[in-house]
């Protein structure tokens, strides 16, 4: 079906969905043209994923209509949506590790005679997709659980144009990517579009939208409040009033004056992980927020994840409140008052299908226990008290934690080991997935266990929030810091030159 100069290729008018006790659509309109990137932003719980799914196939609206290339059409299943050119690219990519990346473009639709694959055609038409979009470096007979977060995401968007697609529906596409490879990931984008292309691009980075759309939808509590924005032209104090239905400020809480008073709680000397990072050493007194900025690879999550004893490091020490930890074991850093707040918080740091109390308490759980059996009523009160404290929404430690956004997700994982009495937390990409509502609550929680006494260590891509958010900054480049220093002292543009030069300071 050919689409008339400058009509759309889809229209999504009155969509409804309702869910047991929720209204998650509630008359929802979305019209995207050929070759254009269209953002479609909200707070999470806006309706977003409900409506990608809708597109996808896997929900069927309970009222309005869809039309493709000015037909109507009824996507009852994937299959039919995937028939029309519709694909989708969700954010926790559902690659095969264990397979090549020929056998995961092609997955599901495998090129076969016989019933048998024909592995030389499918490698030659995985190798002429991946030229299409600009990456013939990636080996089509690679293991795809071996490629980097960008290069995955390639695959992925490979996948979806083995479909003859036509319209691409990206989910948080660049979460996993440092800024170089969002650039990458931009002009991959943009070649696209010039083949006619179109592109649905969820994102809570509101400075990708400027980047990289050409026109924007708001969604809220399941409406659309406003569409066919420019991109380019409306203010991010719009977007943020349309997201929240107020005005907010992206501002990050004010710094406390440094106590040089404050006790030394985390030491790290010459710590060394083989062929990932070496002679790294950095110290975080009470009441001290420490960020290490630099690009993925770098090392930085795997040096907390070895501060936390999850990994062995083959060298240097670790010491909290001057006493030496055991290498390579959580136990004795939990034991010693550390706690980590993992990058992947839905598959390392949270039990999705148990309740809000159970994965607060999971850290603290002797305390609860007499005689061998466990106090349920002491355990939901504890919980419910450290939820109460961060503001968990919506109320109620009963409810699986899988049902709560992203940002009160992670406001579990802090509870966690606030009721654990943790004194050295070391949080991941604390803010990923997080709506720009939420942020600002994060933000403030962060610095609130700072100014407790806590000792913090943040890890973020972005380096606006390691500058805005930490004390001191640590640079991280090829796992070597490269630069230490207080967050005043350095500027975003000299982070950039750092981590991609590597240049000393």
């Amino acid at each position: 079906m050919s689409v008339p100069e400058g009509a759309p290729l889809l229209e999504m008018s009155g969509i409804v969905k309702t869910f047991p006790g929720v209204r998650a659509l509630d008359g929802v309109d979305l019209v995207v043209r050929p070759g254009e990137v269209h953002c479609l932003l909200g707070q999470n719980g806006a309706g977003k994923s409900t409506l990608i799914k809708v597109l996808a196939g896997a929900h069927r609206p309970d009222e309005g209509s869809i039309r493709w290339a000015g037909d109507p059409v009824s996507l009852s299943t994937p299959d039919t949506s995937i028939a029309l050119g519709i694909s989708t690219i969700y954010q926790e990519l559902d690659l095969v590790a264990g397979l090549t990346v020929a056998e995961n473009i092609f997955l599901g639709h495998e090129m076969s005679r016989g019933g048998l694959v024909r592995r030389g055609e499918t490698r030659r038409k995985a190798t002429a997709l991946l030229a299409r979009l600009g990456h013939q470096e990636i080996r089509v007979d690679r293991e795809v659980g071996t490629l980097p977060a960008s290069g995955q995401q390639i695959v992925s968007m490979a996948r979806a144009l083995s479909h003859d697609t036509r319209l691409i529906v990206m989910d948080e596409p660049s979460a996993a990517l440092d800024q170089q490879e969002v650039q990458t990931l931009f002009r991959v984008i943009r070649d696209l579009t010039t083949q006619g292309v179109a592109v649905v691009y969820i994102s809570h980075r509101l400075e990708e939208i400027r980047q990289v759309g050409d026109r924007v939808t708001v969604l809220k509590d399941g409406r659309t409040v406003a569409t066919d924005l420019a991109a380019k032209d409306t203010p991010t104090a719009e977007l943020i009033r349309l997201m929240t239905g107020r005005d907010i400020e992206y501002v990050f809480p004010q710094r406390t004056p440094p106590d040089s008073s404050a006790a030394t709680l985390l030491e790290v000397e010459n710590l060394s992980l083989n062929k990932v990072f070496a002679d790294v050493s950095f110290t975080v007194a009470a009441g001290e927020i420490v960020g290490l900025a630099g690009l993925v690879g770098s090392g930085r999550s795997e040096i907390l994840e070895s501060v936390y004893g999850a990994r062995r490091p083959n060298g240097g020490t670790v010491r909290v409140d001057g006493n030496r930890l055991r290498a390579g074991s959580v136990g004795a850093a939990v034991k010693a008052g550390i706690g980590l707040a993992p990058e992947e918080r839905k598959s390392q740091g949270l039990l999705l299908d148990q309740p809000i109390y159970q994965n607060i308490t999971v850290s603290s759980m002797g305390r609860f226990a007499r005689a061998g059996f466990l106090k349920g009523s002491s355990e939901r009160a504890s919980a419910t008290e450290w939820a109460k404290a961060l503001d968990v929404r919506p109320a109620g430690v009963e409810r699986p934690v899988r049902t709560l956004s992203g940002g009160n997700q992670q406001k579990v994982v802090l509870a966690r080991w606030l009721l654990r009495d943790c004194r050295v937390l070391l949080l991941d990409e604390p803010t990923r997935g997080v709506d720009v509502g939420a942020r600002s609550e994060i933000y403030a929680a962060i610095r609130s266990l700072a100014d407790r006494g806590m000792a913090v260590v943040v890890v973020s891509s972005e380096v606006e929030e390691v500058l805005g958010l930490a004390d001191r900054v640590l640079v991280v480049r090829e796992g070597r810091i490269v630069h230490s220093g207080p967050a005043t002292e350095i500027d975003e543009h000299r982070v950039l030159d750092l981590v991609m030069e590597g240049s000393a300071a």
